[in-house]
């Protein structure tokens, strides 16, 4: 296997890995004119609508190591919330109680986030930086939400579309959470291999 450059400082949006493969299948003016053209900053208004349409997203998040892992976060529609151009929130629900995504943010704060519309061909890619205060005034805006996590942005660019299998969304999974209505409880947790482990909060 053909062995890439060693790693060096970035050269504007892109560093040395990059370059190597857009050099190889000569990219590197496209590259160049997608970053000038759609990269940008913070969330435009157009952004801002398409991720309030949307009821998943991906999280990658990695450790300290730089190990990484990717997350598929769900909810209602409009569950992520930017809170101003350079920043977005969303819920953490009651999960699998490893925190893997959490746990890395709390040890490695860069994130990126896909959003995804598969019923309308579409994709924007946010990176930036994520943290999380257990107190965080937003909480009580989700139902049942567990914790906050806020993202402060710095990169925000769309992907073309033209991979996206067109999906129909059937209906929303009635685990998310919904004020006035009793969350169903999964059956995992009421396997033999868990239910004498579970936290506190469901044993009952």
């Amino acid at each position: 296997m053909k062995t890439l450059p060693e790693p060096e400082a970035p050269d504007g949006p892109y560093h040395a890995g990059a370059r190597h493969w857009q050099d190889r299948f000569d990219s590197r003016r496209l590259a160049d004119r997608l970053a000038e053209r759609l990269t940008r900053p913070a969330l435009s208004e157009d952004d801002a609508a398409f991720i309030a349409r949307q009821p998943l997203f991906f999280l990658a998040t990695a450790d300290a190591q730089g190990q990484p892992d990717v997350s598929y976060k769900g909810g209602a529609p409009g569950f992520v919330q930017v809170l101003d151009p350079g920043t977005l929130a969303f819920p953490s629900y009651d999960g699998n109680g490893m925190f893997r995504s959490l746990g890395n943010i709390s040890v490695h704060a860069p994130v990126a986030m896909l959003f995804i519309d598969f019923e309308r061909p579409g994709r924007l890619r946010v990176l930036g930086r994520a943290s999380i205060d257990p107190d965080d005034p937003l909480l009580p805006r989700w139902h049942e939400a567990q914790l906050v996590v806020r993202v402060a942005v710095h990169t925000v660019f769309p992907n073309c579309p033209r991979y996206i299998h067109t999906v129909q969304r059937v209906e929303t999974s009635p685990y998310v959470p919904c004020e006035g209505l009793v969350t169903p409880v999964p059956a995992w947790k009421g396997f033999d291999a868990f239910k004498d482990v579970l936290p506190r909060p469901d044993k009952g």
